[in-house]
C-alpha cells in the first residue's frame, strides 16, 4: 500500500495487476529514482532505462485489453518518482501508439506496434504549433498535399516531446485538397524533417521536447494513418490521453505529498520533529485530501473507460481539477520543507516544477473547464 494512498484504491486492482504495478515500482526506485534529479539538471534524456522500461512489459498495455484502471496505476507510479519519465512514456505510450492503435489500418497496426511495445521504436506526436495551442481544431496551419502515392508536408510543430530522438513522429496536417485534418507517421531520417530541442525549460527538462520544421517533407500514402480523417479522430485521442493526464497529475502530487511526510517525521525544530506542529500537519491533511479526492475522480474515470460510457467531458473535467489540486498540493509539499524546498537534493523542487507543466498541456484548465461547461449547459462558449 503506498503511503498516498489513504483510501487503498489500489486494492480495486487484481493480483495480476498488482504485480504488475509493484514491478514499475520497484523499476522506478530503483533505476529512476537515482538519476532522476541528474538527468533534470542537465536536461539529458537517461536513453540507458530503455532496455528497462522495456522489460516492463508496460507499453501498449491498453491495446492488449489491460484494464483503463491498471493502465492508471502505472501512470500514476511513473509520475510519483519523476514526472519527466512518466511524459516520456506518455507520448509514446498514449498519444503515438493510441493513435496508431485507434486510428491505423490493421497493416499499420501490425507493423508498427510490436516495435513500439517492445520499445525498439519510439514515438511522438506532432499537433501543437508555434502560433497555435488551444486554437489548435481551426488553426491548423502545417499542410499536406497529395501527389500521387506520396504525401508533400510543409509546417512547424513546437513542444513536441521525444522528437528528438523519435524513430517515428505522428504529425497532424491540414490537407490542402479537402481542408480536413490528416495524421502522417513520419519517420526518423526522412528528408526534410527537422527537430531542434528546446532549450532553457524551468519543468520537465528531462522531456526532449523540440520546434520541428518540415520543407517538402515526402510522406508515402501508407504511412497515412487510414482512419484519421477529420480533427474529430484526433480529439478522441486527446479524450483518451486527458484522462492519463489526470492520473500524471495524482502521481506527481502523492510523489511530493510522501517526500514531505517523511521530511516532517525526521526535521526536527524547536527539539522535536515538525510533524508534531499543528500547522504542518494541517498542510500534510491538505495534501492528502487533494490527492485523495483526485484519485477518487481518476478511478471512476478508469472505470467509465472500462465501461465504454465516458465522454469528453468526463476526462476534461478529471484533468481541469486533478491538476489544479495537484499545483496546490506540490506548494504546500515545498513549504513543508522551507528553504530544502528549492533544493533538487530533496526532490520536491522537482516535483513543483514539473508541475506547471502537466497543469498546462493536454488542455489548459479554461479550455477543459469550457468543454465541461458545454456539456452541463449544452452552450458552447469557446469564442
Amino acid at each position: 500500500m503506498m503511503t498516498g494512498d489513504f483510501y487503498d484504491y489500489s486494492a480495486l486492482l487484481d493480483d495480476s495487476e498488482k504485480e504488475i504495478v509493484l514491478r514499475v515500482r520497484e523499476f522506478m526506485a530503483r533505476e529512476v529514482a537515482p538519476i532522476a534529479n541528474e538527468a533534470w539538471t542537465n536536461a539529458r534524456f537517461p536513453h540507458q532505462v530503455i532496455p528497462g522500461f522495456a522489460k516492463l512489459d508496460i507499453a501498449g498495455l491498453p491495446y492488449r485489453g489491460a484494464r483503463s484502471l491498471l493502465t492508471g496505476f502505472v501512470v500514476l507510479e511513473l509520475n510519483r518518482v519523476d514526472p519527466s519519465m512518466g511524459t516520456f512514456f506518455g507520448v509514446h505510450n498514449g498519444l503515438a501508439m493510441g493513435s496508431v492503435d485507434r486510428l491505423g489500418s490493421e497493416e499499420q497496426r501490425e507493423r508498427w506496434l510490436p516495435q513500439m511495445a517492445a520499445m525498439e521504436k519510439i514515438g511522438a506526436f506532432a499537433l501543437t504549433e508555434p502560433e497555435g495551442g488551444s486554437d489548435v481544431a481551426a488553426g491548423l496551419r502545417t499542410t499536406a498535399r497529395r501527389e500521387g502515392d506520396v504525401w508533400v508536408l510543409n509546417g512547424a510543430k513546437r513542444w513536441i516531446g521525444n522528437a528528438t530522438f523519435a524513430d517515428l513522429i505522428l504529425v497532424w496536417a491540414k490537407d490542402e485538397a479537402d481542408g480536413q485534418v490528416k495524421g502522417f507517421m513520419v519517420e526518423k531520417g526522412t528528408p526534410g524533417l527537422a527537430a531542434t530541442k528546446i532549450e532553457n525549460k524551468i519543468a520537465l527538462r528531462t522531456v526532449q521536447n523540440a520546434d520541428i520544421t518540415l520543407t517538402n517533407c515526402l510522406v508515402p500514402e501508407i504511412n497515412r494513418l487510414q482512419k484519421a480523417n477529420t480533427f474529430r479522430d484526433t480529439g478522441a485521442i486527446l479524450r483518451q490521453t486527458r484522462g492519463g493526464v489526470a492520473w500524471q497529475a495524482v502521481g506527481c502530487m502523492m510523489g511530493a505529498y510522501e517526500l514531505a511526510l517523511e521530511y516532517a517525521k525526521t526535521r526536527e525544530q524547536f527539539g522535536r520533529p515538525i510533524a508534531g506542529f499543528q500547522l504542518v500537519q494541517d498542510l500534510l491533511v491538505r495534501m492528502l485530501g487533494n490527492v485523495t479526492c483526485s484519485l477518487g475522480m481518476v478511478v471512476r474515470l478508469a472505470q467509465l473507460q472500462d465501461e465504454g460510457v465516458y465522454a469528453d467531458e468526463h476526462s476534461a473535467m478529471a484533468k481541469a481539477f486533478c491538476t489544479a489540486r495537484m499545483r496546490e498540493a506540490v506548494g504546500w509539499a515545498r513549504e513543508v520543507l522551507g528553504g530544502n524546498g528549492i533544493v533538487l537534493d530533496y526532490d520536491v523542487g522537482r516535483f513543483v516544477a514539473d508541475s506547471e507543466a502537466i497543469y498546462s498541456y493536454e488542455g489548459t484548465r479554461e479550455i477543459n473547464s469550457l468543454i465541461v461547461g458545454r456539456a452541463i449547459t449544452g452552450i458552447g462558449a469557446f469564442v
